[in-house]
């Protein structure tokens, strides 16, 4: 009986100890992560402005670019930090620190290598690349200012995934806002000499703007190794008890060579790839099918590529970071408690990771939802109801991929990467098939909808197979979940009638009234759901006792 109680009490330790780590890494990367992507998205406000009257046509140029050299990263890269927080995490929870450092010394030569390789393909290989978008002579220039980037990102994602894999976010977080901080203001500060002291080229403009992302990754190396010295030194401590198992047996080798570390990080880096790789296929394909179902001309399908795609997607990333935070988080977590198989407490664990993920993404998707009129305003300085049409689909289509990062990495916490990438080979497969006919009939949101049909099919599998491997309740977890969707119902009511009160004196069609509106609505939206979740004691039950630090400062 008193052994019962001892398992039941440590059992509950390892709980508590698992959801503090939860939420202090949630706190971390979900700041770091909407700082960074704030940032990044109102840069684009003064950018936009300073780049006219050629700004869709810059920010088009821009984005193209930004899209082969996103996917080169993700292919170098995606997979990364994922298998390092995985591996790091496996082996701490045996004892075996001295295995996971070995991991970690031959992950960094890998990367550097790879980074060499991918980043001579960008050079070198823009105008192969270039081709195969159709997109202009000018975005070979574009393309390669990038290349010094795709050299140094590798090796920092290693960085990123040790300290992950170590349940330290803090160095990760501070890394991404320094790096953002610095690529910002480097574009900003080029832009406006070039464009508004210089009257330069907007081409130029969008080079350095491009550039700017070398400047960055820059900044965020000196922040990790800064703290990876630090880390050393209390690792010794650990390293003089690690058992040696892993790194004696020939039978566990701990895939010290290229070629067995590459082989090891395929599944990660095409499973985290995924959204990555929908929108390769709009960038390859849209121009062309919408030439043939629209007979538009090559100024308007450029137009309409910035009114779908790249406008949107600077406001939507906001939204998956916070889903991208709580998956990373999660997945050093769910490896543990898989390693060991805490079979109970992994069921927790991941329906408390579900549950969060609804917490934050529910009011943050209805919420920009709402303001999509007053958003595309202030950050596009005018009022495109297409352009609000298509962001308003983006935003929605957010939940669905924010819902399929956090899954994909409960299933790579779980070791089930094969299955994650056979779903998403399968959605991709869809997105294909369904793309032109898709476009004959919805023209410029033809694209959206196969998205959405596509990931939705990756989504519904990916937590189907989860429910099945954490053995968790679907109707429990479903009922959990009812009052979370409960006080969105009444922040989505409250902001609703905010807006409307608000527009008889705010137009949403001037920039400086919208982002009157944004503040004001946007403040009235998150007190009431803060006030609510506290109010029942949701946000207590999902956050646990570090959520009383927070309400302190509360005046409800």
């Amino acid at each position: 009986m008193n052994e019962n109680v001892q398992e039941t009490e440590v059992a509950m330790k390892q709980l508590v100890r698992q959801k503090n780590q939860m939420v202090k890494g949630v706190f971390w990367l979900s700041a770091s992560n909407l700082i960074s992507r704030f940032l990044g998205a109102i840069y684009v406000i003064p950018w936009y402005a300073w780049l006219q009257p050629r700004a869709e046509e810059g920010n088009s140029l821009f984005s193209k670019g930004y899209e082969i050299y996103a996917w080169l990263l993700l292919i170098s890269t995606s997979g990364i930090p994922a298998l390092i927080a995985k591996k790091t995490a496996q082996y701490n929870s045996l004892n075996e620190f001295e295995s996971s450092q070995r991991l970690f010394r031959d992950s960094l030569k890998t990367m550097a290598a790879l980074g060499g390789i991918f980043a001579a393909l960008m050079f070198f290989g823009a105008p192969w690349l270039v081709s195969l978008i159709d997109g202009q002579e000018e975005l070979i220039t574009v393309m390669r200012s990038l290349a010094p980037a795709i050299f140094f990102f590798p090796m920092m994602s290693v960085l990123r995934g040790y300290f992950q894999g170590n349940n330290n976010m803090m160095p990760y977080a501070l890394s991404q806002i320094v790096e953002q901080i610095m690529r910002v203001v480097w574009m900003l500060l080029a832009v406006y000499i070039i464009m508004k002291v210089q009257h330069g080229s907007f081409v130029n403009a969008v080079i350095q703007s491009t550039l700017a992302a070398f400047i960055g990754v820059l900044g965020s190396l000196v922040v990790l190794l800064y703290f990876f010295r630090e880390q050393q030194v209390k690792l010794r401590k650990k390293l003089r008890r690690s058992r040696k198992l892993v790194v004696r047996s020939k039978n566990l080798d701990m895939s010290s060579s290229f070629f067995s570390i590459i082989k090891e990080a395929i599944p990660f880096i095409i499973s985290g790839s995924g959204i990555q790789l929908f929108r390769l296929i709009d960038l390859g394909t849209f121009n062309r099918m919408m030439s043939v179902a629209t007979n538009q001309s090559k100024g308007n399908l450029e137009r309409l590529y910035t009114l779908f795609s790249a406008n949107p997607s600077k406001l939507v990333m906001i939204i998956i970071a916070f889903s991208t935070a709580i998956s990373f988080t999660g997945l050093p977590l769910i490896t543990e408690s898989h390693t060991l198989k805490n079979f109970r407490e992994l069921s927790r664990l991941v329906g408390n990771n579900i549950q969060l993920f609804l917490f934050v993404m529910l009011p943050a998707v209805f919420g920009m939802l709402i303001l999509a009129h007053p958003l595309n305003t202030c950050f596009y300085g005018e009022s495109n109801y297409l352009g609000i049409s298509l962001l308003s689909w983006s935003i929605l289509q957010a939940l669905l991929l924010a819902g399929i990062v956090l899954t994909t990495g409960v299933l790579q916490g779980l070791s089930l990467n094969s299955k994650a990438i056979r779903y998403l080979v399968l959605g991709m497969f869809v997105k294909i098939i369904l793309q032109f006919p898709m476009i004959v009939l919805f023209k410029v949101y033809g694209p959206l909808v196969s998205t959405t049909i596509g990931m939705g099919l990756v989504a519904y599998l990916n937590f189907r197979k989860i429910c099945l491997e954490t053995r968790i309740d679907a109707r429990k977890l479903v009922k959990a979940c009812r009052p979370l969707f409960f006080i969105t119902i009444v922040m989505v009511i409250s902001t609703l009638l905010t807006r409307s009160a608000l527009y008889i004196f705010l137009n949403p069609d001037r920039r400086i009234s919208s982002f009157m509106l944004l503040l004001l609505i946007s403040f009235v939206g998150g007190s009431v759901y803060l006030f609510v979740a506290f109010k029942f004691r949701i946000a207590d039950r999902l956050l646990g006792k570090r959520i009383e630090r927070f309400k302190r400062w509360l005046p409800f």
